[in-house]
């Protein structure tokens, strides 16, 4: 028995995929679980018009993505740090800090989770930092420690 999953079971197959099953464990598991539904034509219908959606809706995020990464990348973000009088700075920039600035710079709003910083920053100067926007999009933005 043919049936469309809808949430992922372990095992067998991932939402919204056509699965092929034995019809007991269809019947007696699946369906009444709400795992699956039959796979019939108005199903597979519902199925491919949810596809479509989902297609358009990841074609639009990427898109945007694609927007932020450019409008990142035209010039380096900069970050404000105290400073010593022989240009190290106190403490350390933190992925809040990169975050706030690029906020204030660029007004977009990234979490700070989804930055790492690949070098550690304890002077003046210009560093790379990697951004995770999630779905394998990841981008290394610059970003310039300047004095206050």
């Amino acid at each position: 028995m043919q049936v469309i999953l809808i949430k992922d079971v372990d095992n067998l197959g991932q939402r919204d995929e056509l699965v092929t099953v034995r019809n007991g464990y269809a019947r007696n598991y699946l369906i009444p679980q709400k795992f699956a539904v039959e796979a019939n034509p108005s199903n597979l219908k519902q199925q491919e018009e949810r596809l479509k959606v989902k297609a358009k809706k990841e074609a639009a995020m990427l898109a945007e993505i694609n927007k932020v990464i450019e409008v990142l990348k035209q010039s380096p973000v900069k970050v404000g740090a105290k400073t010593g009088t022989s240009g190290k700075i106190f403490g350390s920039v933190t992925a809040l800090q990169i975050a706030r600035a690029i906020r204030d710079q660029k007004g977009y709003e990234i979490d700070r989770k989804r930055i790492s910083i690949v070098d550690e920053v304890k002077e003046l100067g210009t560093y790379k930092a990697s951004i995770d926007f999630g779905a394998g999009n990841v981008t290394e933005i610059e970003f310039e420690v300047i004095g206050e």
